[in-house]
């Protein structure tokens, strides 16, 4: 009985002396990934559709030989790849691959218009982009080739795994879900156009348009209020792996105010749609008070 006593003594002095460690929010990620995933391997080359797929690169000799490997795996009938203001041997590497289409911009055209040239040059119906600088594996593409070949118009790359609590986001993660909102697409949080992988279906590009690529946030405004299939399909961490340049480092970088750019003019494409209440109820502050306390 006395050693009873001391037991349960012990795991009572353990117990105290425990203290839960909470993980950080960037540590919490669930591994589950959508259900196309896990026919990845009976899939790889069973897509109903034709598709291609359009990089931008600049300055990547170092990742695009991998990247083009990495695509060579997947079913696909074309690769274009635009070189904007390459200096280093990126083309070089690039044509390499006997499958890619390399284009070549001398100057610096940006990522965005460099796919939507890109895509001026595809006649597939499934389009997957791409940037040169990390290299994703075939098993992780392929989930964004499956949802447009099975009736997605947009798939999104679910990068809500990586995005910090509110209170500690950036300008940018906060405009994107901002702009979810007011088209009453909530579920897509902070996920966007402007991070990749993503694909579209030749629909979405005919209806939204090619030059409109060049402002994804737009583009996405502008499939949502068509009705086009918009969905996050599969995870990928491309934040913890994008590649650290100049131009993005800082709050207030180039990077940045580019995006915020490209928010403010898909906000205005949405005005001129539904009008300057942005669907938003037109509401006192003391409407709004009582609503939401439902008095």
């Amino acid at each position: 009985m006395r050693r009873k006593r001391i037991a349960v003594k012990t795991r009572i002095k353990l117990r105290r002396r425990t203290r839960y460690i909470k993980r950080p929010w960037h540590q919490r990620i669930s591994k589950a990934q959508p259900e196309n995933n896990l026919r990845m391997k009976e899939e790889m080359s069973e897509l109903t559709h034709s598709a291609s797929v359009v990089i931008s690169v600049c300055n990547e000799d170092k990742t695009i030989g991998q990247v083009l490997q990495e695509l060579e795996k997947l079913p696909i009938s074309q690769i274009v790849v635009v070189l904007n203001g390459c200096t280093d041997q990126s083309f070089q590497v690039a044509r390499r691959s006997s499958k890619a289409m390399v284009i070549h911009y001398p100057d610096r055209i940006g990522h965005d218009v460099g796919r939507a040239a890109g895509t001026k040059l595809t006649n597939t119906d499934i389009v997957l982009y791409m940037d040169g600088d990390i290299v994703i594996s075939a098993s992780e593409l392929m989930p964004f080739l499956i949802a447009v070949d099975q009736g997605v118009d947009v798939a999104l790359n679910d990068i809500s795994a990586w995005v910090p609590p509110f209170y500690r986001q950036d300008s940018v993660t906060r405009c994107k879900s901002f702009l979810n909102r007011v088209l009453n697409r909530d579920d897509l949080q902070a996920n966007s156009l402007t991070a990749v992988p993503h694909a579209l279906s030749r629909r979405a590009i005919q209806m939204v348009g090619v030059t409109s690529l060049i402002v994804p946030p737009k583009a996405q405004a502008l499939a949502i209020m068509k009705g086009l299939k918009v969905a996050c399909v599969h995870r990928v961490d491309v934040v913890n792996h994008n590649r650290v340049r100049a131009r993005n480092i800082g709050l207030d970088n180039d990077v940045t105010q580019l995006i915020m750019g490209d928010h403010i003019e898909a906000l205005s494409a949405v005005m001129e749609m539904t009008g300057t209440r942005l669907q938003l109820p037109n509401e006192s502050r003391s409407q709004l008070a009582k609503r939401r306390n439902l008095i």
